[in-house]
């Protein structure tokens, strides 16, 4: 786990934040400036926040400050695919993929904030 790249949390978020860009091409052209664009910025800024905050780990408050903003992007995509589902742009299967997946990622972001002398340790173990 030495670099940012290694971490869960980012790869899943990632991986996410393509789903979503794909996904919202589908959206009507009315939604480019709307629901689109807020989806795709809420779902980049989860893996953006983790490498901000690992980045940061050396110092712990400065970590988990923005693993929680990372934590709150989650949580706003969350939103933004319920709507899109309700609005009828995306199927129930997408939809649940996509929250059952950003709950996953919340879950690890919430453990990562719990923990931030363990990404503090990886530091000193990788400036030997």
């Amino acid at each position: 786990m030495g670099k940012y790249n290694e971490l869960l949390a980012y790869k899943l978020s990632y991986a996410l934040a393509k789903e979503v860009f794909f996904i919202t091409k589908g959206f009507p052209k009315e939604e480019l400036f709307g629901l689109s664009d807020q989806i795709r910025r809420s779902s980049r800024s989860v893996c953006v926040n983790i490498v901000e905050a690992y980045r940061k780990r050396i110092y712990p408050k400065h970590f988990v400050m923005k693993l929680s903003d990372a934590d709150g992007e989650c949580s706003e995509t969350i939103v933004w695919i319920d709507m899109a589902f309700d609005f009828g742009y995306i199927h129930a299967e997408i939809h649940d993929h996509l929250l059952e997946e950003y709950e996953r990622v919340g879950r690890i972001i919430g453990t990562m904030m719990k923990s931030p002398a363990k990404f503090r340790k990886l530091l000193s173990q990788f400036n030997r």
